[in-house]
């Protein structure tokens, strides 16, 4: 029997290549407000003058740990899923930095399932959409919804179709972590997908390319996939202060309960 083909986001060497620009300085810079938006949105932040609980969160695809090592110094008690094993290496390097504990785990997410374990789970930085089928995207739905509590909190945060069509470019370059960075976009069928060309240019001239599709999801469709994997609200925000979802959003933040 011939092995299941792996798809493009479990290649280690990609993410290995990519990483300095994808999670640049600017991008851990913002970390401290996102894990703060984070726990404001379950109720566990201080900013209300209560004391700090100390919720335990599924980081759904957590990477090299930028939000987790946060929400894990701020109190909270953070699982790290990820296919990427060089990811969780840096993830644990980075908690160690920090005087933090993270429980890491290398998994794929269209199978992880730990039932009613998590007060909350987070899926951020666009790490959602890029499997083959809706049907997979549903099945990870699935399993972060059984994996919490009775009325726990799943935030996710992409990019929607929205703010895609609006912001859409051909391509640009740009400058970022050691890199001349090359980009090119075009849209997949009726606005269904982005398929993103990467290319990469060191100061030797040695070029990386690399194309990816992501699906991308309406803000509505995206509430109803979420509802039909077990959650029993979905509210729609344009980032994590609770701004609306509306010409001027920033992102898409979804926020459910269980």
């Amino acid at each position: 029997m011939s092995e299941k083909k792996k798809d493009w986001f479990e290649n280690e060497t990609f993410w290995a290549q990519y990483s300095p620009v994808l999670f640049d300085a600017q991008r851990w810079a913002e970390a401290p407000t996102v894990a703060e938006g984070v726990l404001r949105i379950i109720g566990a932040s201080q900013e209300s003058g209560r004391e700090r609980s100390s919720p335990a969160i599924l980081d759904a695809g957590c990477g090299p740990g930028r939000i987790a090592v946060e929400l894990a110094a701020r109190g909270a008690r953070v699982t790290g899923v990820d296919l990427i094993r060089p990811f969780l290496n840096a993830a644990l390097e980075s908690a160690q930095d920090e005087g933090v504990t993270l429980d890491l785990e290398q998994a794929d997410l269209r199978t992880f399932s730990r039932p009613g374990a998590f007060d909350a789970a987070v899926s951020l930085y666009t790490s959602f959409g890029y499997c083959d089928t809706i049907e997979e995207d549903l099945q990870i739905l699935k399993n972060i919804a059984a994996s919490l509590k009775g009325s726990g909190w799943f935030i996710l945060e992409m990019t929607g179709r929205e703010i895609a069509v609006r912001d859409f470019t051909e391509g640009e370059w740009f400058e970022r972590g050691g890199f001349t960075v090359l980009t090119e976009f075009s849209v997949v069928g009726a606005w269904e997908g982005l398929r993103s060309r990467w290319m990469l240019i060191d100061e030797n001239g040695r070029k990386i390319d690399h194309v990816f599709v992501q699906r991308l999801y309406s803000a509505v469709e995206l509430k109803r996939l979420m509802l039909a994997s077990g959650f029993s609200s979905v509210e729609i925000y344009g980032d994590f202060d609770f701004s609306p979802y509306n010409e001027k959003a920033r992102t898409m933040v979804l926020v459910a309960r269980k």
